[in-house]
């Protein structure tokens, strides 16, 4: 694993391949057959990757980065649903279906590279190799369980409670991203989030 450097914060490089060996636990066969389904992608900060409603039968690994995905609605607000950092890969779900399109947008938090792939390719190593099956599978379980995780987190806890549950499991993240991108992950306003810190300062749980 390489290392760059991303709004002068330390950063790590992570090659496609080793994010899928890391899903499937093994090394992968055929791995030249993936190289032309591959389209590298370089997005500058607040550059979009996709946006909704558009026709992206995909996966994407970042590679170095960060990705936010947002919700819009028609009237201009706009929700953060999720992220992805070094070494993770998503997809929209709708838009891998026949005829689907993306049902959220995404865009680059920082300087980013990464790797657009035709998800119809992956199906076909899928179909001829158990390990990159098993890769591929793996991905979408992940995707399940931190949507799951998400969900709870949304109905059960406070805001407070996603706040201060944000900054343990993502401590670099909220090093990086601005403070109103956080407030919308935790679904408030960056006035609540502003009110929200200054508690937790005066309960001496934040610095």
């Amino acid at each position: 694993m390489a290392i760059t450097w991303v709004n002068g914060m330390c950063n790590p490089c992570v090659s496609t391949v080793e994010v899928f060996r890391r899903l499937a636990g093994s090394n992968l066969p055929a791995v030249e057959d993936l190289t032309p389904a591959i389209v590298p992608r370089r997005l500058s900060t607040g550059e979009a990757l996709f946006q909704a409603d558009e026709i992206k039968p995909f996966a994407f690994v970042v590679n170095v980065g960060v990705v936010k995905f947002v919700y819009e609605t028609p009237d201009g607000d706009s929700w953060i649903k999720g992220f992805a950092q070094a070494g993770e890969c998503f997809a929209s779900l709708t838009a891998l279906q026949d005829g689907g399109t993306t049902s959220f947008s995404a865009y680059a938090v920082a300087e980013s590279a990464i790797d657009q792939i035709e998800y119809g390719k992956l199906q076909q190593l899928g179909d001829r190799h158990i390990e990159w099956q098993r890769a591929i599978s793996n991905a979408f379980k992940h995707y399940g369980q931190r949507k799951e995780q998400r969900e709870m987190e949304l109905l059960t806890h406070s805001p407070e409670e996603r706040y201060l549950r944000f900054l343990r499991k993502h401590p670099e993240l909220a090093a990086l991203i601005r403070q109103r991108d956080i407030a919308s992950y935790i679904r408030v306003t960056p006035v609540a989030l502003s009110r929200i810190r200054a508690r937790l300062k005066a309960k001496g749980q934040l610095t």
